[in-house]
């Protein structure tokens, strides 16, 4: 069986692929539409997983986290302007980048040094940083959810429940 972090990673790349189907579901104009909410739209808060999910890729590839943050920073006009599709690959991509990570990891347990330009540093694990990974996603997944539904549409579930009778 596979370490219980890696199954809960498994777990986010499936959550983020059921909430970006739904949001392939309604019209492109409620997507992108500005509301008064976490985020101005929906379609800066995917991005923002993503863009957060390629910091914490590059941490991990041995990149300082202030060198992180800044190649972070320098993707989010861009990322922002993509298409639902093609942020759906742009997370593919990052998945197969993570999972690749983990496959040569024969202890997630094993702990790396992070230097937060706001917290200060930090071991932590690998399995650690994963669980902060998914924690992130499922907290604005939810975000989302709020925003469809102030929106006036139903959102999708996501629950690790869920996921566990979907495989």
């Amino acid at each position: 069986m596979a370490h219980a972090s890696i199954e809960m990673y498994n777990f986010n790349v499936w959550a983020n692929k059921t909430m970006l189907d739904r949001l392939k579901e309604i019209p492109q104009d409620i997507y992108n539409k500005e509301i008064q909410s976490v985020f101005p739209s929906i379609s800066k808060a995917m991005p923002h997983i993503y863009i957060t999910d390629i910091c914490w890729l590059n941490i991990l590839l041995g990149k300082s986290m202030s060198d992180a943050l800044v190649y972070a920073n320098q993707l989010k006009e861009n990322t922002e302007a993509k298409s639902l599709e093609e942020l759906e690959m742009l997370f593919l991509e990052s998945s197969e980048q993570f999972k690749a990570i983990f496959n040569q990891q024969d202890n997630m347990e094993k702990t790396i040094v992070v230097d937060n330009p706001y917290a200060g540093i930090r071991e932590t694990s690998y399995s650690e940083i994963v669980l902060q990974i998914v924690n992130h996603a499922t907290y604005h997944r939810g975000n989302i959810t709020a925003m469809l539904r102030q929106l006036g549409y139903a959102s999708t579930m996501t629950e690790y429940a869920l996921y566990w009778y979907s495989r």
